[in-house]
């Protein structure tokens, strides 16, 4: 498929989501001006809302219980450490620092704290960057409640839409073709896991960012903190970071100029149309490139930042020279401070694939499921983008491996239908995996395997080009 079809049905494939999150998000920010009017509820709505759609914690029974119990926790939290960055800065940036980190290292146990900790990081941030608005609503409600009632809103907007959704077909079920992520083997005692130094990187990052931030920066700080804390989350290795970092520089720049050029003719209604209109377009195009995700936020954080007295245009330089900063601090971070090697990260997950293929044409089990051979391959094209621009310099290993397993996909899901498991087949699996420890090895096993699975003889022209060198 050539790169204009795939983006056309990439976008596709995430319209319907994107929609529905939106007008989620819609909906709870209307229930939350009629509890508590005021700017500081409609962003929470908002966030609460766009973060628990992407997170897919509700998507069951189990997942909707625990959002309950968590969102709400993560809402007043946010609150909280929005009200401290406005009113004692550096007691909010140590418990922002020590929250945002403690979260990363969650993930390592297990399923139940990888979802939950997904849920963290948004509202978060948001807060961070406009903690002008944080507790600034009105009503009768005393503040505490807010966050809670409008987290709980959040739960039962996304939950209902995403049911109608799946119910009259025009959003994916996810319940039948979700799978455990596969667990991980425990690090050694003597050697920290990778999980655990991506925390700690955090930690740094953050630290960093918020000092360099209020001494460098006046008032637009949060710019620096904010880039080093996306650049740093889904943290894949310092490959992921520094590519990550490319794209949040070209995203914002592009942003800030677009934010310097809305801001002047919106009135307060028309700034927020165009901001609910930015975060649209943001979550749709998130899937095609995160560059339009870094461009859209930035869009809408900066015309939020000008609603709470922050001016766009004038700033943009300044806050562009932020962005730039909270980058290098970012990945400085990741290169410096117990460096995670991104090969080290592909290697890991293409055992996964590996492994879950093996399993899956094992005759010893009657069922054959591909479930967790496809979470495994989708994870392994998840670092694809940052492999594929190192290949322009001069790193072709990486890209090509993954480029080979991609390949067998379509052959080992038909194989894997039929409920055939031909030993030569099994054999060059076996070899592949072998070969993981040998990475010169690698690309001529998942070649291997790839020529021993039964193809059209067509179908392979595409493999059988590539290189290693």
């Amino acid at each position: 498929m050539t790169a204009a079809p795939f983006a056309l049905s990439t976008m596709l494939r995430a319209l319907p989501e994107a929609m529905a999150a939106m007008l989620a998000a819609l909906l709870t920010m209307a229930c939350a001006q009629w509890l508590a009017p005021g700017p500081g509820s409609a962003v929470l709505a908002v966030v609460l809302s766009l973060s628990l759609a992407r997170s897919r914690l509700d998507r069951d029974h189990r997942g909707q219980l625990e959002a309950a119990i968590a969102l709400p926790v993560v809402g007043l939290a946010a609150t909280g450490v929005g009200w401290l960055l406005l009113h004692a800065p550096w007691i909010g940036a140590t418990a922002f620092t020590v929250g945002v980190a403690s979260s990363v290292w969650l993930r390592q146990f297990g399923e139940l704290a990888r979802r939950a900790s997904r849920l963290v990081a948004l509202p978060f941030v948001t807060v961070l960057t406009v903690p002008h608005l944080s507790g600034a609503q009105r009503g009768p409600l005393p503040a505490a409640l807010v966050p809670i009632l409008v987290a709980l809103l959040a739960l039962a907007w996304v939950s209902l839409l995403d049911a109608l959704g799946r119910r009259m077909g025009w959003l994916v079920d996810e319940r039948k073709h979700h799978v455990a992520a596969p667990t991980r083997a425990p690090a050694s005692q003597a050697r920290l896991s990778a999980t655990t130094r991506m925390a700690l990187q955090m930690a740094v990052a953050l630290a960093l960012a918020f000092a360099v931030g209020h001494l460098g920066f006046g008032e637009h700080w949060p710019w620096v903190v904010l880039t080093a804390f996306i650049v740093h989350s889904g943290n894949r290795g310092r490959l992921e970071v520094a590519y990550k970092s490319l794209l949040r520089l070209a995203g914002a720049a592009g942003g800030c100029v677009a934010a310097a050029l809305l801001a002047a003719p919106a009135d307060a209604h028309g700034s927020a149309a165009v901001i609910l209109l930015a975060l649209f377009l943001g979550t749709w195009l998130r899937q095609l490139n995160y560059a339009w995700w870094a461009l859209f936020v930035t869009v809408a954080l900066a015309l939020l930042q000008n609603y709470a007295g922050l001016p766009a245009a004038s700033a943009m330089t300044l806050r562009l020279a932020a962005i730039a900063a909270g980058a290098a601090i970012g990945v400085a971070t990741a290169w410096l401070v117990l460096p995670v090697r991104s090969t080290d990260v592909l290697r890991r997950r293409m055992a996964d694939a590996l492994a879950a293929l093996g399993e899956a044409l094992d005759p010893s089990f009657e069922r054959h499921d591909a479930a967790a051979f496809v979470r495994s391959l989708d994870d392994v094209a998840s670092l694809a983008p940052a492999f594929r621009a190192a290949r322009m310099l001069g790193l072709r290993q990486p890209a090509d491996w993954i480029d080979a397993l991609s390949a067998c996909r379509a052959p080992a899901l038909a194989l894997i239908e039929r409920a055939a498991t031909p030993g030569n087949v099994r054999r060059a699996v076996g070899t592949a995996r072998q070969a993981l420890r040998k990475p010169e090895r690698l690309l001529d096993a998942l070649k291997a395997l790839h020529d021993a699975l039964p193809l059209p003889a067509g179908e392979r022209v595409g493999l059988k080009g590539q290189s290693g060198e």
